[in-house]
């Protein structure tokens, strides 16, 4: 794909959606990070209901430190392998105290120190919640990078580095958002909505559906 192309889609794109944004609710980078720990292999439907009755509870490091294990588990049980992430979550919220005041930290290094913190959620904080070009490159965007010709690879990482290279500077912070939510909801898994999308004439996938 050529970089005419990429910038038209992006445009395209960036004008449907002028300020895109996480599905998941949160109003801190703290709420944000717990949230992405909570989201792996779950919905963010599914996470945003258990985080609704935790925060207002506790949405700090001590409030969920003090809660414990078992504690926090009874907040987040409907989520799937909530026993390893409550060991995670309580685990994070303790190092978040001792070594960075409570805060949580905006480079990759350290948070990727965190338990239950990989690249992938490492990028969705450092983008979403401080805005650094980060790409988190999950099933829906790996699929849609590769289906559409935007940015083929083999692996996450092989596409996480080609759209960091190709999409186009201005739409780099928010393209992350703009590709998941066009996999979640038009470039979906087993029938793609090609009728229904705006980038269908720029796409390059062959298989192309007829109806919408």
């Amino acid at each position: 794909m050529n970089a005419a192309k990429r910038y038209e889609i992006f445009r395209r794109l960036h004008e449907d959606n002028p300020n895109p944004e996480t599905e998941l609710a949160y109003s801190t980078p703290f709420e944000l990070l717990i949230a992405v720990i909570l989201s792996a292999q779950a919905t963010d439907v599914g996470v945003n209901k258990a985080t609704a009755k935790l925060y207002p509870v506790a949405n700090t490091p001590e409030a969920i430190h003090a809660l414990g294990v078992d504690g926090l588990s009874e907040y987040i049980k409907t989520i799937g392998l909530y026993n390893s992430k409550a060991k995670n979550v309580i685990e994070t919220c303790r190092i978040l105290v001792e070594k960075h005041d409570s805060q949580v930290p905006d480079n990759r290094e350290d948070l990727e120190a965190l338990p239950g913190v990989g690249r992938k959620t490492a990028n969705v904080v450092l983008n979403t919640a401080f805005r650094q070009p980060a790409m988190a490159v999950d099933t829906h965007i790996f699929r849609v990078s590769n289906r559409t010709g935007i940015a083929p690879g083999k692996n996450v990482l092989e596409v996480e580095k080609k759209l960091l290279k190709f999409v186009p500077k201005e739409f780099l912070l928010d393209a992350h958002h703009w590709l998941i939510l066009h996999g979640r909801y038009v470039c979906v898994a087993r029938k793609p909505r090609c009728g229904a999308c705006r980038i269908e004439d720029l796409c390059e996938y062959k298989a192309k559906t007829s109806d919408d």
